[in-house]
């Protein structure tokens, strides 16, 4: 019964590995379950955020709901600490994007952290059809990153225009240093979204396996061990799994957070260069 419970009892890479189910996989299914849970929990959200009409006087400021109020609170202090002073005037042009990538990632996050694989097993089904973490998924972060890469060159080249985007690669320097100044930036820009790809992976993968690993414990010291003797180890594992668990929900709004705040640090780092340049050339003017 106990194995039944706990999918990692024999390997703690058990719930991080992704399965297929049908035609696709068992994390394609958990970014369509949070596909739809974003949309209907956002869009309700907004309804109750949104100003109601005239008649309920003051009333009409207040957003109902406690949910509607976390994510109200939530929105406010990203756009007011991360995305506006990074984007300054372009903050609401990019708002969307950031923000649907941050809830993306949490709700992606969040879903890995029940156990639905187990509550399938406890069910009867002998292949899981939802469960694990997408997010613990390379091939799941490289693709947001790779999302996260096109806006920003496509920022960046709209901001600058095409020669001065190019011209952005030597950093500075002088055409000189072009042979050395152009690799090197370019290593950059390709380097910027893999390690958005590969913290997002290692992190929710890393997590996942150190929970799975102290759960292992339990049903390894009362099969080997005995009640008696095995149940010191399963208290001892029970117990320190509780303090993981809660940093595994912490590293799931973090990893989040990071993502979104990076990705919004690329994205006005062209934008910075463009006015930069241009203050540059007005300073030698007046000069």
């Amino acid at each position: 019964m106990m194995s039944v419970l706990i999918l990692a009892s024999d390997n703690p890479v058990e719930h991080v590995i992704d399965r297929p189910v049908g035609p696709i996989s068992m994390h394609v299914v958990n970014m369509v379950v949070v596909a739809v849970l974003l949309v209907l929990t956002l869009s309700a959200a907004a309804k109750a955020i949104a100003t109601g009409p005239a008649s309920l006087g003051n009333e009409r400021y207040v957003t109902k709901g406690r949910f509607s109020q976390l994510i109200e609170v939530f929105v406010g202090y990203l756009m007011d600490s991360v995305i506006r002073p990074q984007l300054g005037e372009k903050a609401n042009k990019f708002a969307p994007f950031l923000l649907t990538t941050f809830f993306f990632i949490l709700y992606n996050n969040l879903l890995g952290l029940l156990p639905l694989q187990d509550v399938q097993s406890l069910l009867g089904l002998e292949h899981p059809v939802i469960g694990g973490t997408a997010t613990g998924n390379i091939a799941v972060t490289a693709a947001l990153a790779v999302v996260t890469f096109v806006v920003i060159q496509v920022n960046g080249v709209r901001t600058l225009g095409v020669r001065d985007y190019l011209k952005h690669y030597l950093g500075g320097a002088p055409v000189a240093l072009a042979p050395i100044m152009v690799p090197v930036e370019i290593m950059g820009t390709i380097i910027k979204p893999f390690a958005l790809a590969v913290r997002l992976f290692a992190n929710m993968t890393a997590g996942h396996v150190l929970l799975a690993t102290m759960l292992m414990f339990i049903t390894l010291g009362l099969s080997k061990l005995g009640v008696i003797f095995g149940g010191g180890i399963t208290v001892v594992a029970m117990i320190v799994s509780i303090p993981i668990m809660f940093l595994e929900l912490f590293v799931a709004f973090l990893q989040a957070f990071i993502f979104m705040f990076l990705s919004a640090v690329f994205i006005g780092m062209l934008s910075h260069a463009h006015h930069d340049e241009h203050e540059g050339e007005a300073a030698g003017a007046a000069h």
